[in-house]
């Protein structure tokens, strides 16, 4: 059994997230010991690093939910975990492209500021007024 501290260094999960994923039901509620220390098993250590594993890959807690659902039923078809991994692919290809449309207006922005002083500076005069930007990158 694994003490709460254990687990956080074995999954690289901090504790107050582990109690987090506990209260809402991502892992088993600890059994506790006489001390009422929480005692975890390497059920919960395994469960933690799948969590983990999948909030590095920035799934929501609802996709994680359902994929420890899907992954409790061995027996069926996994079209529901390649639908939420392509969701997230979405997703994230969105996010790219909207740090790729930043990262030219921020080259733009920065390669027009050619000032010695604020008061000339074309990055300060962007950044107030958003009509100076070529591309909406909301």
């Amino acid at each position: 059994m694994l003490t709460i501290g254990d687990l956080s260094r074995a999954t690289g999960v901090k504790v107050p997230t582990i109690r987090y994923y506990e209260q809402m039901g991502l892992i088993a509620p600890a059994e506790r010991s006489e001390g009422n220390q929480r005692r975890y098993s390497s059920d919960e250590r395994d469960r933690l690093a799948f969590i983990r594993h999948a909030r590095d890959l920035g799934l929501t807690l609802d996709a994680i939910r359902e994929l420890i659902d899907l992954s409790q039923h061995p027996e069926r078809p996994c079209h529901d975990a390649d639908r939420i991994a392509a969701e997230q692919l979405s997703a994230v290809r969105r996010k790219i492209a909207r740090l790729q449309k930043l990262e030219a207006e921020l080259v733009r922005i920065t390669s027009h500021c050619h000032s010695d002083q604020v008061r000339d500076c074309y990055v300060i005069r962007a950044l107030a007024n958003h009509e100076l930007c070529h591309d909406d990158h909301y």
